[in-house]
């Protein structure tokens, strides 16, 4: 495999991973906390917190990858949505995430421009892109952690941990994932 398919195949594999720290995540926050409100944000909850890393991502492949042929999933109705349909709906728009990230690949490392009718504010290689939409994430997933603590329901130690261990959740996913010089000891961190 040369160079540029290596890299491509890292990039998937890394989007991959970031949904699978998602879907963990989302699979673990306790039901009770799942419709409480943020602190100070009374009209939004931790559902909608949550469904929000689905929604963005509908919206953003809708303006740049809909006009390319990479169908978009349906949004779910962040007032309603389960868990369970929830994780099915981040595992759909994951692929989506993936074609698109594919698409830039194909076309020498920069998705091709389209007539975004939304203010898009990231260049499109797909460094930048992937970079961007790792960011949103990991920033929504630490407002779900802080209103959790705010609501004085910490999430488990395991699922606070569990967050950072995308080796582990590399594998979960099905990517090859390269042992750490830590898990090659066997320690974890």
């Amino acid at each position: 495999m040369d160079a540029g398919a290596q890299l491509a195949e890292s990039l998937l594999a890394s989007c991959r991973t970031n949904n699978q720290v998602n879907v963990f995540l989302v699979g673990r926050i306790p039901p009770a906390l799942w419709a409480a409100p943020v602190p100070g944000v009374p009209r939004k909850t931790i559902r909608m917190l949550a469904a929000h890393l689905h929604n963005s991502r509908c919206m953003w492949l809708k303006v740049l990858g809909l006009p390319h042929g990479i169908p978009v999933p349906a949004a779910v109705d962040r007032r309603k949505v389960s868990q369970r349909q929830l994780i099915a709906a981040l595992n759909r728009s994951s692929r989506g995430m993936e074609a698109l990230l594919r698409l830039g690949c194909d076309a020498g490392g920069k998705i091709p421009a389209t007539r975004a009718y939304v203010w898009r504010n990231l260049p499109l290689d797909v460094g930048h892109v992937l970079a961007y939409f790792v960011a949103h994430e990991g920033h929504h997933r630490g407002q779900i952690v802080l209103a959790a603590r705010q609501l004085g329901s910490r999430l488990p130690v395991a699922v606070i941990g569990g967050l950072w261990q995308w080796t582990q959740r590399a594998v979960e996913q099905g990517a090859r994932a390269p042992a750490s010089r830590h898990a090659r000891r066997g320690e974890t961190r």
